[in-house]
């Protein structure tokens, strides 16, 4: 098995997506910057496993130093995990994939950011006592 990991940033109210992207992006406030460049920084050289949705808006670089992969909702989590003994695995959104995999997820990184606004998408409280 291996070492399941999340790293997700959310707004004051939990808020972490808008019409299938951050609710923040574009903002160029220094949290907004450095969350960014820390989410690279954690994951690289490890596997990122995300939805569709997740997975269609990551930007061609993040491919050269982290594998990521595209997950489906058919998939059992202890399938794809077992694709990739001894490594880290961080888990991307959105709510339904963290939902499948927070059993799993050893250790959350939760950065909250100074973001107040409109959001569609929410972290669950629930997730982080989801682990066996």
């Amino acid at each position: 098995m291996p070492d399941v990991r999340a790293v997700i940033a959310i707004g004051l109210r939990g808020q972490f997506g808008l019409n299938g992207r951050l609710p923040w992006e574009g903002h160029k406030g220094h949290e907004f910057v450095a969350d960014v460049a820390r989410f690279f920084a954690l994951t690289r050289g490890h596997v990122l496993v995300m939805g569709h949705r997740t997975f269609v808006s990551v930007p061609g670089f993040a491919f050269e130093d982290r594998e990521i992969v595209e997950i489906h909702s058919f998939e059992p989590p202890e399938k794809v995990l077992a694709r990739f003994p001894g490594r880290v695995v961080f888990v991307g959104g959105g709510p339904a994939v963290y939902a499948a995999y927070a059993r799993f997820i050893r250790h959350w990184d939760i950065n909250r950011l100074p973001y107040d606004g409109e959001a569609d998408r929410w972290f669950d409280p629930a997730w982080l006592i989801a682990a066996r």
